[in-house]
């Protein structure tokens, strides 16, 4: 990765607003296992691009693709293909 990129992404509290019109839970708590090296962190701790059409988090310790979120006016794509679960906590019943 190029020293530069470093200071170019945000960490995955970004995603809180997004995935706020989606879930009811707060998804920056869930943790999630990256499916290339097997790191699990928490979905806060990502490291969020928004400088293409939508949101990229990559995994903090491989720097591969965990997830992509795209919101359009009238839809929005959560592409999960890099992650092997998302663990989201949620209240007692």
């Amino acid at each position: 990765m190029d020293p530069q990129d470093i200071a170019e992404y945000e960490d995955g509290n970004a995603l809180a607003g997004p995935f706020g019109e989606l879930f009811t839970a707060d998804v920056t708590t869930a943790s999630g296992r990256c499916a290339e090296c097997g790191h699990t962190a928490l979905v806060a701790d990502l490291r969020v691009y928004a400088h293409a059409p939508g949101l990229v988090a990559r995994c903090p310790n491989c720097d591969a693709v965990i997830l992509r979120f795209v919101r359009a006016p009238d839809a929005a794509w959560l592409d999960l293909r890099g992650t092997v679960h998302l663990r989201v906590p949620l209240p007692p019943t």
